[in-house]
């Protein structure tokens, strides 16, 4: 396996981009055939959430400042803080609201199928 120079750091381009600050930390090839690792760093305004979106591949996020909660499709709500670790499956919608006092900030490392939109918005579940 061959690793590309470091990315640039630059901004996210996805639905989710509209809504939320979300800068792209790097990206490289991955171990598995057909899937690339993109890393992110999302900032969430207070009060604002995310909609219902799903990623082509698993998302393992981490909570670096702020509350979060974090609706996951036939799952409990979490509710995140800084320090806290999620995991969201491949394609599973989910939804991620800032509830305060400040800036929601997390770093999330998605690991997905190549070409494909990193995140695209779906109907809430229901």
């Amino acid at each position: 396996m061959t690793f590309s120079e470091p990315a640039p750091v630059l901004s996210a381009v996805d639905e989710l981009a509209g809504r939320l600050t979300r800068t792209e930390v790097q990206r490289c090839p991955c171990s598995i055939h057909g899937r690339e690792i993109v890393q992110v760093l999302t900032e969430i305004p207070v009060g604002v959430e995310s909609g219902w979106h799903i990623h082509p591949g698993e998302e393992v996020g981490y909570i670096v400042a702020g509350t979060v909660e974090m609706q996951i499709r036939d799952a409990e709500t979490l509710t995140l803080h800084a320090g806290d670790g999620f995991l969201i499956p491949p394609r599973t919608p989910h939804n991620a609201l800032d509830v305060g006092p400040g800036t929601g900030r997390m770093l999330s490392t998605y690991v997905v199928e190549i070409g494909a939109p990193l995140a695209t918005f779906v109907p809430p579940p229901g």
